[in-house]
């Protein structure tokens, strides 16, 4: 498991194209019959590729738990979110097995003992992308297909923002410690995301980009609202976004992205709005 340390505003004013995607950018997720993990000290989260062909995963393989996290088990102190962004798929938690088709969300609670993956077939395997944050309580393992999540359309063709933002692990939908994701579709013709920007100063948040098409890219910005800069990410790229930085998307094409969030509150409101004129 590869370790990334927090960094302020001041240094990444510096930084080169390659500091600040060594920073902040995570890449080659998806590698067969492995499990890949990235663990951030921005509010200790945790970024998981999980990348099934031919055996069943389980969720520490390769990371020495007791090291990384002085537990026993990876989600003793811990609460995690999963999409299948591949071929069809099963998650099995504890023993109760989950059928996972793409888009399909599983939240999977604190004290949740074993989690193994699996691909349903070798030559279509399910990608599972997984966040885990830190937490102090348990709650329920729930299931959540993309046609349960909350549905709240957004932006305008005019503003070639127009897109759903999918709601799952959300204060609407069910009951978390301290986290949230959810899934963002684009429109046809649209290509910004989170624009007008803003900051939150009390959570972070990851991004992971897929169904760009062959060929196009994603310019995800980052940085203080004065102090901007961009990351070219492709398919299953991830960002990890500090509190005190922007954090949207330009494509070339329309895309879709997950989200997830972690911090002090689950209040989605409690953002602090950037006008675009603003902006440097």
């Amino acid at each position: 498991m590869e370790i990334r340390y927090s960094t302020g505003p001041e240094d990444v004013k510096r930084y080169t194209t390659e500091e600040l995607r060594k920073e902040f950018l995570v890449s080659d997720l998806y590698q067969k019959d492995k499990v890949c993990a990235v663990y951030s000290h921005v509010d200790r989260m945790v970024v998981l590729g999980i990348m099934p062909v031919q055996t069943r995963l389980p969720i520490n393989q390769g990371i020495d738990i007791w090291k990384n996290f002085g537990t026993e088990y990876f989600l003793e102190r811990r609460e995690a979110g999963c999409f299948n962004i591949g071929g069809k798929g099963k998650i099995i938690v504890d023993g109760t097995e989950y059928a996972m088709g793409f888009e399909d969300c599983l939240y999977i609670s604190m004290g949740t003992r074993e989690v193994y993956f699996e691909s349903d077939q070798a030559d279509d395997p399910a990608r599972f992308y997984l966040v885990s944050a830190p937490a102090h309580k348990p709650c329920k393992t729930t299931f959540i297909s993309f046609e349960q999540a909350n549905k709240r359309p957004s932006g305008t063709l005019e503003n070639a923002n127009k897109r759903v933002i999918n709601q799952f692990i959300h204060p609407d939908v069910l009951e978390t410690c301290q986290l949230s994701m959810g899934l963002t579709k684009l429109s046809e013709g649209s290509v910004w995301n989170t624009m007008p920007v803003h900051t939150h100063e009390r959570r972070m948040e990851i991004y992971t980009y897929f169904d760009i098409p062959e060929g196009q890219a994603v310019f995800h910005m980052m940085g203080q609202p004065q102090q901007t800069r961009h990351i070219v990410v492709d398919n299953y790229d991830v960002v990890i976004s500090p509190s005190w930085s922007i954090h949207a998307g330009c494509g070339t094409a329309n895309y879709t992205f997950i989200w997830a969030m972690g911090g002090e509150n689950k209040a989605f409101d409690d953002m602090d709005e950037v006008p675009v004129k603003d902006m440097r």
